[in-house]
This record gives structure tokens, C-alpha cells and sequence, in this order.
């Protein structure tokens, strides 16, 4: 469930998100649109003021019988007087003549102090248009005597625009001025200029053609002096000679056009057809808004998630305690009856030892003696049992316990060795009377009794469910043949044998008394408080016992 409740309000914060970016892409999309307008209608607006000024121009040269340098010189004024109009380079006047007139031309050019004028390259058409004029004089030196016509580009704007009698841009060339600038891509605007009877007429056909004013521009400082107003950011703009994008732009305006992201606008600059590609900046993977919101979604949704999980760990928990609160008070019941069955064993085993001491008694005080010796043993064993928690009690623990009162004799040998073996409880409290019954028969008659006895308890396991413990004395008095048989004896072979469900191999040899005793090694499953079914089975042998 709280796993559940997570994704289901990511999916929400992912949809909002979705349709915030969608709204978001829809005005971004508007924005680039604008910009694109904004930045074509810079251009036009840029280009449209310069061939105003060129009309300007050509009437007024119109109606001068002679252009000479200072008209020039005065039309330039007015032209760089306007801030707008500075992104262009050098202005020029070339007149048309005949290839006859050209000497003339440049005796009467050359004719002044400082006039160094030729026509290049030698004219070989009928007509020349050559550039004679040019405002800044030390801008164009290059372009000084440069015979239009000559010069493809140049040829093609100039009988365009004389065939329209409209200004025309030409086709991107290399400026022949000296304006500083590494890139002289650029491209011309051609003027024609008529005498005045046909400039007042309106058009070409109604007057003589006179000559063309022409202006350079270079491309990057006409398009950066454009689009300058404008607050560009992170967009960027190239222009294309055509309606094509083919090849190399004219200008670009970092970044460069991307693929499917750019914006592209036909203009017509100065009567010549050219394409404006404005790119959109890269867009950031998500908007503000759209992250404010992702962040809230997933705070909400992992906020929910720990509630959630919060709630079902408590409810898991609740359910966790009611499950141990019913264990709990099965454990109580079980060692309620597991109490009375190990009190009710233990009480047959003291009415057990009780009869038959009163049976092999010869007075009180052996009875008394011989009972309190027992009864201390099974005491001994249940403290054993109660340090475990009635658990599992190794065999060392048991025959320790028993053998105690006479380790510490210097005169004799007690030898205890065998490895770690775990008893049950009731398996324990058999081996503690058998061994107490083998210590007070070996204090009493063997070899505990005199100096230099020695009593050996070895033990090992001969099976994983079955451990061999076997009680060997030397050392100590002779054992005669004839005997009586003691208390001790018989509850060991009847008593512990029975407990142990195995025989006891009880032998008194001449050297001493030997004692193999074979004890079950069970699992604790086997003999846990709360086996029901082990519990039951020995109450029912308990209730078969004679």
C-alpha cells in the first residue's frame, strides 16, 4: 500500500509536470515566433532607411548637370549624419561611358595634384561603369577606378537595378575597402541614377541613364548595427543569399542553426531575395515551474510514503504483539502443566528413594542419612537445571556437581574427561543420581575411601542420538565376592535404567567398581516445554510405572 500511494502520486506530479512543460513548450514557441519577426522586421527596417537615403541621393545627383566629388562628398555627410545608417561601408559614384571616353576620363581624373586614377580592368565592352568617386576617399582605394561592368557580381546587381530603376543588392561578394574588419563578406546596394526628367517621370525608359550610386555593406555590421536594438539573449541569426538554405550563410551570429529548431523568414533586401534563420536558444530540461512542481510531487509523495509506511508497520507491529501476547499465554499455560508434570516426576522420584531407603535402612539415622544424600543430589542437578533455564545441561556440569566434595582430596584421583555433550533436563537429573549413588558407594566402600584411589569418569559419543559414560575405580579396597546388595544398586539398574531407557552395565570387579551408563542425547525440540505431545506421552508412562 504506502508503494502503491508513492507511484500513484509520482504519476500525478509526472502528468502536472507534462502539462505544465506542454504550456511552457506553447509559449516558448510563441516567444521564438516573435523573436523571429523581431529580428527579420530589424533587418528589413535597417535595410529600407539605407535605400530611402539612397533614393534621396540619386535624385539629387539627378538634377546636378555633372556629379562631381563634392556632391558626393555633401550627400555622404548627410548619409553618416544618421546614427542608423553608419553600418555601411564606402559610398560611390561610377558614371556610365563609353570604352572611347575612358582616356579622358582619367587625363582629366589624373589631372588634379594628388590624382593617381586608372580604370582596371582594361574595359574590352562598348559600355564602362567605373567607379571615379568614393566617400570616405582613403576607405576604397581598392575599389578606385574599378570598372563595374568588369565584375560578375557587381554587373548583375547594377543592370538589375537599371532594368527596374529600383535600388538592388547583389549577391554576397568581398568588399574592396579597408575597414579594419578581418571578414569582408559582404554585399553592394546599387542605385540608378536618370536625369532628372526621368526620376521625376518614376522609372527607367523616361530618361537617360546616368550612373549608379553604390554603397558596400558588410554583412556582419549590417546585421549586428539591425538587430543591435534588440535584446538577442542566447539566440542566434544567419543570412542566407536566395530562398534557400544551401551552402555557406552570408553572416552568423552564433549559436549556429540547428536542425528542426531554427526559425527561417523570406525577406527582400534592397529588391534581392534572402533567408533569415533565427535560432531559439537550447531549452533547459525543465522550467521553473515545472521543477517546483516535480520537487513539491516527490516531498508530498515520499511524505505519504512514510506515513503509509508508518501506519502499516504500526498496524504490522499491533498485529506482531497480539500474535506474542497469545504465545505468551500458551508458554504460560504449557509451564503451568510442564510445572506440575516435572513436580509430580520429581515427587515420584523422592517417594521412590524415600521407599526403598526405608527398605535397605537398618535405623533412623541410615534412613535419614542416606535420604537427605539423595535428595541433596536431585537438588544439586535442578540447580544445574535452573542456571540453564531447564534447557540443556552438558554432562561435565553433571558429574562436576556430583564429584565436588572429594576434588579437592590430595589423597585421591578424580578424573573427569569427555567432550561437550548436552543432556535434557530429565536425562540430567538421572545421570546426577546415578553418579551420586556411584560417590557415596565409592566413598563409603571404594576407592574414594582410601589414599591413592582414583576414580576415572570417561564418556564419548558412540552414536548422534546415544553417549557412552562409563565409572571406573582402581586404587581402592578389595571388593569381596560375597556382598549385599545396597540401596545404591538398585536405583541404578532399576530406577536410573528406567529413566534413561537404556540398560545400565553395573559390574564390581576385584579392583574396583565399574559403571557403563548409556544416556539418549536428544534435540531440544524433542523435550521443549511447549511439545504438548512429549509432555503428554510422559505423563502417560509415568501413570504405567509400577
Amino acid at each position: 500500500m504506502p508503494v502503491a500511494i508513492f507511484f500513484m502520486v509520482c504519476a500525478m506530479t509526472a502528468l502536472a509536470v507534462f502539462a505544465i512543460e506542454r504550456v511552457e513548450a506553447q509559449r516558448t514557441d510563441a516567444q521564438h515566433l516573435q523573436m523571429a519577426t523581431t529580428v527579420t522586421s530589424a533587418i528589413e527596417r535597417q535595410a529600407n532607411a539605407n535605400v530611402a537615403y539612397l533614393r534621396a541621393g540619386a535624385a539629387m545627383l539627378s538634377t546636378r548637370p555633372e556629379v562631381t566629388a563634392a556632391d558626393l562628398q555633401q550627400f555622404a555627410r548627410q548619409l553618416h549624419a544618421d546614427d542608423t545608417l553608419r553600418a555601411g561601408e564606402a559610398l560611390a559614384w561610377a558614371p556610365e561611358i563609353s570604352r572611347e571616353q575612358v582616356p579622358a576620363l582619367e587625363r582629366r581624373l589624373n589631372s588634379a595634384p594628388t590624382g593617381m586614377f586608372r580604370v582596371h580592368p582594361i574595359p574590352r565592352q562598348a559600355k564602362v561603369l567605373p567607379v571615379i568617386y568614393i566617400e570616405p576617399a582613403g576607405v576604397g582605394r581598392r575599389a578606385l577606378g574599378l570598372d563595374i561592368y568588369s565584375e560578375p557580381v557587381r554587373r548583375a546587381a547594377a543592370d538589375r537595378a537599371r532594368a527596374t530603376g529600383r535600388p538592388t543588392a547583389s549577391a554576397p561578394i568581398e568588399l574592396l575597402v579597408d575597414s579594419g574588419a578581418r571578414d569582408r563578406t559582404g554585399f553592394v546596394i546599387v542605385m540608378p541614377v536618370y536625369d532628372g526628367q526621368g526620376l521625376a517621370l518614376g522609372g527607367p525608359g523616361q530618361g537617360t541613364f546616368r550612373g549608379v550610386i553604390v554603397r558596400g555593406f558588410n554583412a556582419r555590421r549590417f546585421i549586428e548595427s539591425a538587430l543591435a536594438p534588440e535584446q538577442l539573449a542566447e539566440y542566434g541569426v544567419a543570412i542566407y543569399d536566395g530562398n534557400q538554405l544551401g551552402g555557406t550563410p552570408l553572416v552568423t551570429i552564433s549559436p549556429d542553426p540547428v536542425p528542426g529548431r531554427a526559425i527561417v523568414r523570406q525577406i527582400a533586401l534592397a529588391d534581392r531575395a534572402m533567408t533569415v534563420v533565427v535560432t531559439p536558444p537550447a531549452r533547459s530540461t525543465l522550467s521553473n515551474l515545472a521543477l517546483l512542481t516535480l520537487l513539491f510531487g516527490m516531498l508530498v509523495a515520499g511524505l505519504l510514503l512514510v506515513v503509509a509506511r508508518l501506519l502499516t508497520q504500526q498496524a504490522v507491529e499491533d498485529r506482531e504483539a497480539l500474535a506474542w501476547l497469545e504465545e505468551q499465554a500458551s508458554i504460560r499455560n504449557s509451564l503451568t502443566r510442564e510445572l506440575n508434570h516435572r513436580v509430580k516426576n520429581t515427587l515420584a522420584n523422592v517417594l521412590s528413594i524415600v521407599a526403598l531407603t526405608r527398605r535397605r535402612a537398618n535405623s533412623i539415622d541410615d534412613f535419614v542419612v542416606g535420604l537427605i544424600g539423595r535428595v541433596r543430589a536431585l537438588s544439586a542437578t535442578h540447580d544445574l537445571l535452573t542456571q540453564s533455564e531447564w534447557g540443556t545441561t552438558p554432562i561435565r556440569a553433571v558429574v562436576a556437581a556430583e564429584l565436588a566434595p572429594y576434588v579437592q582430596d590430595a589423597d585421591r584421583a578424580v578424573i573427569i574427561r569427555g567432550p561437550d555433550v548436552e543432556l535434557a533436563p530429565n536425562d540430567a537429573l538421572s545421570l546426577g543420581l546415578a553418579i551420586h549413588e556411584l560417590a557415596t558407594n565409592a566413598s563409603k566402600y571404594g576407592a574414594l575411601s582410601v589414599a591413592g584411589g582414583r576414580v576415572t569418569v570417561n564418556w564419548e559419543m558412540i552414536s548422534d542420538k546415544l553417549t557412552r559414560i562409563e565409572w571406573c575405580e582402581t586404587g581402592g579396597p578389595p571388593v569381596p565376592e560375597q556382598r549385599q546388595r545396597g540401596f545404591g544398586t538398585e536405583l541404578i539398574e532399576k530406577i536410573v535404567a528406567h529413566e534413561l531407557r537404556n540398560p545400565v552395565d553395573l559390574t564390581f570387579g576385584a579392583d574396583g567398581v565399574r559403571c557403563i551408563l548409556t544416556v539418549p542425547v536428544r534435540k531440544p525440540a524433542s523435550f521443549q516445554i511447549r511439545a504438548r505431545k512429549a509432555m503428554i506421552q510422559d505423563n502417560a508412562e509415568n501413570q504405567q510405572e509400577p
